[in-house]
């Protein structure tokens, strides 16, 4: 019984490590990796406070300050204690901070018990826990089409 054990030598983890490199270009396109095809995730830290404009593709959570516009393509997270002040377009949105803007989603709103939203709000549907806050309009299960009241023609006239 031996009381140390061999290791493999040095050459032979970089030959390993060039297999593996060489077999896993062959499963995906060129450019392009599995993390890509789906879409990524950015975090904004619960210590980091960040004023500007976020655009693009992928989801974004939020754990801290942000001010400004928010414009993404996946979803967004605001966290418990998260504060948002601005608008805010996303697939889905989960509040669990708190929110100062207008919201639009264009699937889903989940708002948490511990959410609270400031700014009108529209969505194709929409989630509310008990104990969370909003103040303002919101329209929810139209999927995006426009209705009229009853009497009031297209050009705002009535009937």
């Amino acid at each position: 019984m031996a009381l140390w054990k061999e290791y493999p030598r040095k050459e032979q983890f970089s030959k390993e490590a060039d297999q593996r490199e060489r077999h896993l270009s062959l499963d995906k396109p060129p450019g392009r990796g599995a993390e890509q095809s789906e879409k990524a995730q950015s975090v904004i830290a619960a210590d980091l406070t960040i004023e500007g404009k976020i655009e693009g593709a992928g989801h974004v959570r939020i754990a801290g300050r942000f001010k400004g516009d928010v414009r993404v393509h996946g979803d967004l997270t605001v966290e418990s204690g998260a504060h948002v002040a601005g608008e805010i377009r996303a697939d889905t949105i989960l509040v669990g901070g708190e929110v100062h803007g207008n919201v639009h989603a264009d699937s889903q709103v989940h708002l948490l018990e511990s959410g609270t939203l400031i700014g009108d709000l529209k969505a194709g549907s929409l989630t509310v826990a008990a104990g969370s806050r909003m103040r303002g309009k919101v329209e929810f299960g139209w999927d995006g089409q426009e209705t009229h009241p009853a009497g009031v023609g297209e050009e705002g006239g009535v009937q």
